[in-house]
This record gives structure tokens, C-alpha cells and sequence, in this order.
């Protein structure tokens, strides 16, 4: 039997779709007010309900949170569990994940999986610190997850802990990443590595830490003719949602437009839309025909959709089409890819099959490859 601990940040994510890029400090409040909903509770029972299609439950004992933190999820899910004695409020904090870590220490379990995002993985690590250490898996449901202790999706966590249970899984330290989310939201990214949590690690499941580009001359070059292509490409009367990133900021460059480097901007004929959400895109591409995505997978990771670019929701990648979203990459950006592969985890398991296959990749001037998304 594997003794799991289980722990559901029930607000992270929630800041993704209405632009805020997080939910720390007074972010929540305003994520709440633009109508944001939560991610978590949904991503949490479909781990659960994984687990259960591997007919790993017979050999799993499950502890977890009162409530929203993983009691209400494991009912949903059909999951028994055993609920932890301790009090939750309405509305949780970080001081909720860390009491939770410190009790399940306490009832010896053998793997803690949390449902969150960065932030929560550094609570964890916090608590750790303090009250020892166990093996730590994350189901990606915040709007960043630049550390390296998450499974690529909800199917894939699942898929890990059955690895672990088979004694298929080594345990590696693997990197907590500290993300200053003020610093994020004025569009600058401020990232350093925190710590580490030992994990499982299954090749291919887990998407590794993020890797930041190093701004050389030889990248810079490269970018820069990477934009002069997709330029010259682009349709006059089109509409360009463009996703994050120094490549993607080239681009907006050339067209001589101020874009946001860790936003999501619109473009139509000389203007941009700076620093849209979901609902906005969905309302300014609303009856045109002719729009385009561009976007650029995270560095080392691979991802395309679900990592910071959580305002190209299923629903907007759905009204654009598959066959108009224009992926670009240095050659050096995808040399470093851990996987070989792109990623997607929109959150919608049917537009993340629409989503996979091969896609075109633009790596140059009039180059490019293709690549297969998974």
C-alpha cells in the first residue's frame, strides 16, 4: 500500500484566463472581481479519476484535506480517503498547505501529490524545511509552474504515481523555482531557483524547470529573422493574438508596436490591444475569419498552451482553428528542449488531442520544421 498525501490549492490558476498571470497577495481579489474560476478542484478530480481508470486505488491510501483542499475532490471522484484533522477556512492560505505538509509528515506518507502551481510548491518546500522531507509531485494548475517537480498534465501525475506503486520511478532532486508574480505583472520576469523537493521522476512525464534563454547575439540574430519572416507572411486585414516571449516580442517589434513580453496582446492593422484576457480575445476575434495565434513554447519545457498563456484558452484556440496558429523557435531554444517534443495542457483533454501530432515550426528566415506536439 502507498500512503499518499493529497493537497489541493483550490485558488491557484485562477488568475490565468483574466490576464493577472497569479493569485498571490491582492491578485485573488481581482481575479475574483474580473469573474475568474477556479482550476484547481477540476484538475484534482481528474487525477483522481485517473487513478482510478489504473485501477491503482485497491493499492492507495489516501489522506487528505477537509474540503476544498482534497475531501471534496476525492468524493466527486469516488475516491475514499481518509480526511486530516485539521480546520479550513472558506478561503485558504498558504499557512493551510503548510499545516497540511507538516500533519501528513507526521502520518508518514510515502508521496505527497499537490494540486497548485509554483507558489504552492514553495509553501511545501517551506514547510519541509521544518518538518522533513518526502518524495513531492505536482498536477499543474497555477499559471506559470516554471519548477521542475510537475507531471505535464492531470493523466500524467497519475500515470507517475502508478510508476512509483510498480517501483518504476527513482527519486531525483528536482528544482523549486521562486517567481516575484508583482514583478511578473509589470512585465518583468524576476525568477531565481528557490530549492529542492525530492520527487519521483518518470522520463517524459515530468516537464522539467524552465529554462530562461540566454540573450546572446547569435539568439538575438536568430530571433530577428524569425520576425522579418513572419512579417512578411502576415495578412493586412488579419487579427494576430500574440502569446508571451522575447520571440513573439520581435515580431511586435518590427510591426513597431509596444508589446508586453509576459503577456498576451492583440494585433489588427498598426494597433495593439495590450495585456488582453480570455474574455477580451474571445469578444475582439468574435465573426472575423482571419485570425491568427503566435506563439512560442517555454523554454526546456516545450509548452505551447497551459504555461502563462492561459488567456489563449481552449475556447479561443477552438474559434481560431488549428491550422492558424503560427509556432515560433530559435534553433537554439529547441535544441535545449528536455524532451525533444512540444507540450500542450490547455485544460480540455479534447483540444489538447486537437492540438497534437505535427506542427510547423518556424526556426529562421524561410526555415522551418516540424515537430510533434504530445
Amino acid at each position: 500500500m502507498l500512503r499518499l498525501g493529497f493537497i489541493v490549492n483550490p485558488i491557484a490558476g485562477m488568475g490565468g484566463r483574466v490576464g493577472l498571470k497569479g493569485t498571490d497577495g491582492d491578485a485573488l481579489e481581482e481575479a475574483i472581481a474580473r469573474g475568474a474560476k477556479p482550476v484547481s478542484p477540476r484538475r484534482a478530480v481528474e487525477f483522481l479519476k485517473r487513478l482510478r481508470t489504473l485501477g491503482l486505488e485497491p493499492s492507495l491510501n489516501l489522506l487528505t484535506c477537509p474540503r476544498l483542499m482534497g475531501e471534496c475532490e476525492a468524493e466527486e471522484a469516488g475516491f475514499s480517503a481518509e480526511v486530516l484533522p485539521m480546520e479550513v477556512k472558506e478561503r485558504t492560505t498558504a499557512e493551510d498547505t503548510k499545516t497540511a505538509v507538516r500533519l501528513m509528515i507526521k502520518r508518514a506518507v510515502n508521496l505527497l501529490v499537490f494540486v497548485g502551481g509554483d507558489g504552492t510548491a514553495r509553501d511545501i518546500l517551506d514547510a519541509m524545511r521544518e518538518a522533513g522531507s518526502v518524495p513531492v509531485l505536482g498536477v499543474p494548475s497555477g499559471v506559470k509552474m516554471y519548477s521542475g517537480v510537475f507531471a505535464a498534465n492531470p493523466s500524467d501525475a497519475a500515470e507517475i504515481v502508478e510508476a512509483v506503486i510498480k517501483r518504476q520511478a527513482s527519486v531525483m532532486d528536482l528544482e523549486v523555482m521562486d517567481i516575484d508574480e508583482d514583478a511578473f505583472r509589470r512585465d518583468r520576469l524576476s525568477i531565481r531557483l528557490y530549492g529542492y523537493l525530492k520527487g519521483p521522476y518518470v522520463p517524459l512525464r515530468l516537464v522539467g524547470s524552465k529554462h530562461v534563454t540566454s540573450e546572446t547575439l547569435e539568439e538575438s540574430e536568430n530571433q530577428l529573422a524569425i520576425a522579418q519572416f513572419v512579417v512578411e507572411e502576415m495578412d493586412p486585414e488579419g487579427i494576430y493574438v500574440l502569446g508571451p516571449g522575447t520571440t513573439v516580442k520581435k515580431v511586435a517589434d518590427l510591426l513597431g508596436v509596444d508589446k508586453t513580453v509576459l503577456g498576451v496582446d492583440l494585433y489588427r492593422g498598426g494597433s495593439l490591444l495590450k495585456d488582453v484576457d480570455e474574455k477580451t480575445i474571445l469578444r475582439e476575434i468574435k465573426n472575423h475569419k482571419k485570425v491568427w495565434i503566435i506563439v512560442s513554447p517555454i523554454g526546456r519545457q516545450g509548452m505551447l498552451f497551459g504555461r502563462g498563456n492561459q488567456q489563449i484558452s481552449p475556447e479561443v484556440i477552438k474559434a481560431v482553428g488549428r491550422e492558424r496558429i503560427i509556432v515560433l523557435a530559435t534553433k537554439g531554444k529547441i535544441q535545449n528542449l528536455e524532451a525533444g517534443v512540444l507540450r500542450v495542457d490547455t485544460g480540455d483533454p479534447e483540444v489538447d488531442e486537437m492540438l497534437r501530432g505535427y506542427l510547423k515550426v518556424i526556426t529562421d528566415y524561410r526555415e522551418w520544421r516540424m515537430m510533434k506536439v504530445q
